[in-house]
């Protein structure tokens, strides 16, 4: 997609300011995740390091992406001040975002079961379904966001729907199966996990059919600019702080004496009301 012929000194400044949140957001995302590694036992900082890498790649790309919309567009108003035009032979390359999904959407849901620690033969079983499933639902998309025709737009989107469905399939069925030994506050966590990628990927499918309910010219782009980066944000720093919880959880579980390390004491007690597992392995006891 090229973008829209015009936009007015509003619009553009909508799409540029939350491309910019973007970037803040993910990058001190990455950098907490990062210095917070200590915080939680060595088996479960590989998540961490995959969660901040997948905020380092959208990062990177969150920089080009403004790079391009910001080349592609220019106003010729006294001040800066009125209708942004595409520049001649400048195209704002959308495509930045699909190559970030293709990296960050696999290692999200590969973040997903890392952070459980759960038996090697059982990751591997959820991460040979997942990981080649979510590629390929990203690859089959691209076509349909270049294309012209709603028709053609259809076929690929419904293509790449297959996939995704069996993401839901594997991430609602196959992983609850394997959440049976992990704690209360585990599962409720993993639970809202599963929610908050279906809320996110649903709404980037929205936004995909826009053209297709007629919904189209400057106001959609902004629309679904913005709505994509919320997305973005919701689906990579706000899923990595949830896997940043569970990992702190899952670190107090397994080990009482880093749990009174990490805790007030006044946290140990909620600890132990909430988690009467945690309460039988003295988790206050120092």
């Amino acid at each position: 997609m090229i973008g829209v012929p015009e936009l007015t000194q509003s619009q553009f400044d909508t799409v540029y300011n939350f491309l910019s949140f973007a970037i803040a957001s993910m990058l001190f995302t990455a950098i907490f995740l990062l210095v917070s590694q200590r915080r939680v036992l060595p088996r479960y900082r590989t998540a961490l390091v995959i969660s901040a890498t997948v905020l380092g790649i959208a990062t990177y790309h969150y920089f080009r992406i403004i790079e391009s919309f910001d080349a592609a567009y220019n106003t010729d108003a006294v001040g800066g001040a009125g209708i942004y035009t595409l520049t001649e032979g400048v195209a704002f390359n959308e495509a930045y975002r699909y190559v970030d999904w293709l990296l960050t959407v696999p290692l999200l849901l590969v973040e997903a079961v890392a952070v459980l620690a759960l038996a090697r033969s059982e990751s591997r079983r959820l991460l040979v379904r997942l990981v080649p499933a979510s590629a390929l639902m990203i690859a089959l998309g691209y076509p349909g966001e270049l294309a012209i025709e709603n028709g053609e737009r259809a076929l690929w989107g419904a293509l790449s729907t297959i996939p995704f469905l069996y993401i839901l399939y594997v991430l609602f069925v196959e992983l609850t199966k394997a959440m049976d030994r992990q704690p209360a506050e585990v599962r409720i966590s993993v639970r809202n996990l599963r929610w908050l990628l279906l809320a996110c990927w649903g709404f980037y499918r929205i936004a995909y059919m826009f053209p297709m309910f007629g919904f189209d010219g400057a106001d959609a782009f902004v629309l679904r600019q913005v709505g994509y980066t919320i997305a973005d944000v919701t689906a990579k720093a706000v899923f990595a702080l949830v896997i940043y919880k569970i990992a702190r959880l899952k670190s107090f579980y397994d080990d009482p004496e880093f749990a009174a390390q990490e805790l007030s004491k006044a946290d140990q007690g909620l600890f132990r009301e909430a988690s009467p597992a945690a309460g039988k392995k003295e988790v206050g006891a120092s």
